[in-house]
């Protein structure tokens, strides 16, 4: 983890008490001072719960750093806590400096981090992690420009070496891995046997690989995907390389969506990343096989060869020249130097995602996950802002209600050019929201109003979210228990006629019916012909649901009669939720709960009249046993 970056750490201060050394630590890192409203004077941001605001943090990907009792910071990730390979550092510091205790993600920068700030501030850093403190190093996380080419020999080593083993550190690239230097080493009974090398590793040998080697490849359009890994597995075992020892599978940007280079990257666990042909065409003159045809067809005189001498720079020697199949070619560059970040642009990725209603608890993991590895922010401004600590040092576009399009559009190009953007809706991106409009843009040619080629051949990543309809169905009981639907009363896209067939043919189908966009300013009259309609079907005391805010401080829940819904008690913001002919209220001590009968009730009551049956010395009838098994499915 990058400590430092804006965007990759927290620091906040529970309390007045470690004001001043939060200050500190934040100006040490360079990053905001987050801060509990009406307790901590001066915050660059204000939250209001430490265990939601950490909780957010955390679950963002974030570091988090917390001037507070250690417990504050446990008690808040502990319900998140799943892979230590993959969560963030979590480090405690006590309200004068004088302690700092890396809590998690020792392996993943929390050590370091911790050292960092014990040496800002004159204190103590409380490592506990073994391999740190008994050895200096950690062997399941290698320095940039390493890769573990056999992580899980990792572990197994670390505890060996613990118990007084010795290690044996060997290959072609030993004398680069200085950073190995720590550990013990002599004759003993036990030997941990440890590689450097470009190669593959062997079996039983804790493996690690310098990044010095640069891949480029190129294919016709729907080339297999076997015919490109099979090429390049051919060169690479000739070149006795490993897939760790690579920097990145390189091309050209035009097979930024070429599935058979996708796969290869995935197959490979290596980051794609894309050139133009005008910046491989700069590559020409230490090309080994220039083609015209290649520059006729792409612009530039060498896909493979061009795109492995791009990303390995200046230094770079082409080893390994073009090979090629009928439909894909692949080249190998090395370089004396080990890589420690890969060279040319990312394809992009736009992950459209839905956050739920809006508080955090609601939120996904996948949700949080997206929006912490996104570089740029694009949706309503409302909705940016309840993500919090998710959105706080991110490059952000705020659009307007009724900029949809806009909205969309610049988050697809935006995507185009190469970076991570979040496009954020509320509830679930796929229902009443932006994900439907994406891909509308992508369906279309630029010349009908689509985007640009290069927007098209972005990721697309939808995620889910807790809709509107689930959100208020969860407040209510079990609404949604039987057949339900969901109509939206916005007649701006949608032509007026188009909905109030809807609304009939949902009515006389006795569907329970979620009604979105209800109303507006200036649209008063569908929800009250709604009503009208509902009313001919379903009895006049059909229970309905207005949901408004939900999941926010403001929420409010009512419940109505049907025949006494009225307009002017609904606004934007509410989710009107109408029962079925069977829904009903279950009057409890905490209020009433609203729920709809799936059909279970047959069977209890054949249950209970086959009890009293047996009871009486009566023969119980066959007809619920018979339809029990009918809807087992026998």
């Amino acid at each position: 983890m990058a400590v430092g970056d804006r965007s990759d750490v927290v620091v906040m201060a529970v309390s007045g008490a470690g004001a001043l050394v939060a200050r500190a630590v934040a100006d040490a890192l360079g990053v905001p001072l987050h801060g509990r409203a009406g307790r901590v004077a001066g915050a660059d941001v204000a939250f209001d719960d430490a265990l939601v605001h950490a909780r957010d943090a955390f679950a963002a990907g974030r570091a988090v750093v917390g001037i507070c009792a250690s417990g504050i910071l446990i008690r808040a990730v502990a319900p998140l806590l799943a892979d230590k390979r993959g969560e963030p550092p979590v480090v405690s510091v006590s309200d004068d400096g004088a302690v700092v205790v890396p809590l998690l993600g020792g392996h993943r920068g929390a050590n370091a981090l911790a050292r960092r700030i014990a040496a800002g501030l004159d204190g103590v850093a409380a490592v506990t992690t073994a391999g740190d403190v008994a050895l200096g190093v950690a062997l399941d996380e290698p320095p940039a420009g390493w890769r573990l080419g056999t992580p899980d020999l990792a572990k197994g080593a670390m505890a060996a070496l613990l118990s007084g083993a010795r290690a044996r550190i060997a290959g072609a690239e030993a004398a680069r891995a200085t950073w190995l230097n720590q550990l013990p080493t002599g004759n003993t009974a036990e030997q941990v046997e440890i590689a450097a090398t470009c190669a593959p590793g062997a079996d039983g040998v804790l493996t690690f690989h310098p990044v010095r080697y640069s891949l480029g490849v190129g294919c016709s359009r729907n080339c297999p995907p076997q015919e490109l890994a099979a090429l390049v597995g051919d060169m690479l075992r000739d070149a006795d390389v490993a897939p760790g020892a690579i920097a990145a599978v390189h091309s050209i940007d035009v097979k930024g969506d070429e599935p058979a280079v996708i796969a290869l990257a995935r197959a490979l666990d290596l980051p794609l990343r894309l050139f133009t042909a005008a910046e491989l065409e700069a590559e020409a003159p230490r090309l080994a096989t220039p083609s015209d045809v290649v520059f006729a067809e792409v612009g530039c005189h060498g896909v493979a060869e061009g795109a492995a001498l791009a990303g390995a720079g200046a230094s770079g020697t082409l080893d390994w020249p073009k090979r090629k199949t009928a439909n894909a070619t692949c080249a190998l560059v090395q370089v004396p130097q080990v890589i420690t970040a890969p060279r040319g642009r990312a394809r992009g990725r736009l992950s459209i995602v839905g956050i739920g209603p809006g508080q955090s608890a609601w939120r996904t993991p996948e949700a949080s996950r997206l929006l912490a590895e996104a570089e740029e922010l694009v949706g309503y401004g409302l909705y940016i802002d309840l993500l919090g600590p998710l959105a706080h040092g991110k490059t952000r576009s705020d659009f307007p209600l009724g900029g949809e399009e806009d909205r969309c559009r610049h988050a697809l190009e935006r995507a185009g050019g190469g970076r991570d953007v979040a496009l954020v809706c509320s509830g679930d991106a796929g229902i009443y929201a932006m994900g439907a409009l994406v891909f509308e843009l992508l369906d279309r040619g630029a010349a009908s109003g689509g985007v640009s080629d290069a927007a098209r051949r972005v990721e697309v990543v939808c995620a889910p979210g807790v809709s509107a309809l689930q959100g208020a169905a969860a407040r209510a009981g079990a609404p949604l228990g039987h057949d339900f639907c969901a109509i939206s009363l916005s007649d701006l896209l949608t032509p007026r006629d188009d909905i109030l067939r809807r609304l009939r043919a949902a009515a006389e189908g006795d569907f329970v019916i979620a009604f979105y966009n209800p109303v507006s300013r200036t649209r008063r009259t569908l929800l009250a012909e709604a009503r009208d309609i509902l009313l001919r079907h379903r009895p006049a005391d059909t229970p309905v649901m207005l949901a408004s805010n939900l999941g926010r401080a403001e929420e409010k829940l009512r419940y109505r009669r049907l025949d006494a819904l009225e307009v002017d008690e609904v606004d934007m913001l509410t989710v009107v939720l109408v029962g079925s002919s069977n829904s009903r209220l279950a009057q409890r001590g905490d209020g009433p709960r609203m729920f709809t009968p799936r059909g279970y009730a047959r069977r209890i009551d054949g249950d209970l009249r086959a009890v009293g049956n047996r009871h009486l010395g009566v023969e119980a009838s066959a007809e619920p046993v018979r339809e029990k098994t009918k809807e087992a499915g026998a």
